[in-house]
């Protein structure tokens, strides 16, 4: 009796010298990245377009910019787990089921909770690469880590500069 192979693998299925694990670990690794990058996406602008206050100019274009790059890896993050032989997320439902960010829907009054609350969540998504990039050591998925590599330094220095802009003052 012959093996039925699933659609993913007879259509999708990229073949890759790292295995079958190493796709199989390494795409769900990218696919939950993946899930936190739109949801961090869409909370970093949806508190870009409810910005308020006598910093609304500089808090407003810094968001913006961070929504832009971090946008800017959605596309990458899901072609290589397609390189890979893997698949990807595929709804919104799918982001929703997979994503560790938290959504808000919470109506802020002071923009310095919004810049602490985007803070803390570019250490999870900082934290979350680490992971998969642990997993890519694990299976020599050198070209994933690379990538890996880049995007927590530029995560960090988001961190970094919403970390500064929601500093207070000792009074």
């Amino acid at each position: 009796m012959s093996k039925t192979v699933p659609f993913s693998e007879r259509f999708l299925g990229t073949p890759t010298d790292l295995g079958e694990d190493a796709t199989r670990d390494i795409s769900a690794g990218l696919a939950g990245l993946l899930a936190d990058i739109f949801a961090l996406y869409l909370k970093t602008k949806n508190f870009h377009w409810h910005m308020s206050g006598p910093n609304f100019r500089d808090y407003h274009l810094l968001l913006d910019e961070q929504g832009d790059q971090i946008y800017a890896m959605t596309d990458p993050i899901a072609e290589r787990a397609r390189k890979l032989g893997g698949t990807t997320i595929r709804s919104i439902s799918d982001i929703a089921k997979r994503q560790r960010i938290l959504d808000n829907n919470a109506d802020y009054v002071d923009p310095q909770d919004m810049l602490a609350e985007l803070h803390g969540d570019n250490k999870l998504v900082v934290a979350e690469m680490r992971r998969v990039h642990e997993l890519c050591d694990e299976y020599s998925d050198v070209a994933t880590a690379s990538l890996l590599e880049n995007w927590i330094d530029e995560t960090e220095r988001r961190g970094w500069f919403l970390y500064e802009a929601c500093r207070r003052t000792p009074s």
